[in-house]
């Protein structure tokens, strides 16, 4: 069988979203998963990883289900030795988990899907002038996170609600201020669950894309 990898920027096994990237390959393709974090204590990587003044922010989930902010500009080093170690392995295809940008990633002969670059020019197509409002795990990320659609003519209204703690009052709170004002949710971080697109859905009664779900169906198409 083929081997797919999957590199989170938080700790494998990732639990909750390899199950909806399985689910896309169909018993096609064995999932190799492999985490940025894997082996690190929480305490090491605030002391270690914590964004510093300036920086590109990052969240993910850690293996005990709690998250952690870190910045690129730390991680990233660790990241690229985690693809060369999936192309050492002789795996030809790559998810990145994670929808932030990171210039400059490389591999030899690996394909890496990197969704920064793949969902803006699919959501404007799927959008198709309808308007945009897109749910980002944390504050900090809004302005950095808007540059990335910008290019691709679109402008979304952006709300705020952890993809960890999936509490109804916390999103009911996020979503209100779209309501009215966008006509499309999407998700903008791979670690939304499908439970996170049902309530978000019940709550706005529009349709909501899932970034992890719209990778898979990709990526399923690669392999």
């Amino acid at each position: 069988m083929k081997k797919v990898g999957m590199i989170t920027i938080g700790q494998a096994p990732r639990m909750d979203i390899g199950p909806i990237i399985e689910t896309y390959l169909d018993g096609r393709a064995e999932l190799v998963q492999a985490g940025v974090l894997d082996g690190m204590a929480q305490k090491d990587i605030q002391d270690k990883l914590s964004p510093g003044p300036g920086e590109y922010v990052l969240t993910s989930r850690l293996l005990d289900g709690s998250s952690v902010i870190m910045s690129r500009e730390s991680i990233q080093p660790i990241l690229q030795e985690k693809i060369r170690d999936m192309e050492s392995r002789g795996i030809s295809t790559t998810l990145l988990l994670c929808t932030g940008v990171f210039p400059g990633l490389h591999t030899e002969r690996t394909v890496l899907v990197e969704p920064d670059q793949m969902l803006p020019p699919v959501i404007a197509g799927i959008t198709k002038g309808r308007r945009l409002g897109v749910l980002v795990p944390l504050a900090e990320q809004v302005e950095s996170l808007r540059e990335k659609y910008t290019p691709h003519g679109l402008n979304p209204t952006f709300a705020v609600a952890s993809p960890f703690k999936l509490d109804a009052g916390t999103y009911r709170k996020a979503v209100a201020p779209l309501q009215d004002h966008v006509d499309i949710l999407l998700l903008d971080c791979m670690g939304y669950t499908e439970e996170a697109r049902q309530l978000v859905s019940d709550l706005t009664g529009l349709p909501v894309i899932l970034s992890s779900a719209l990778m898979a169906k990709i990526l399923s198409e690669m392999i």
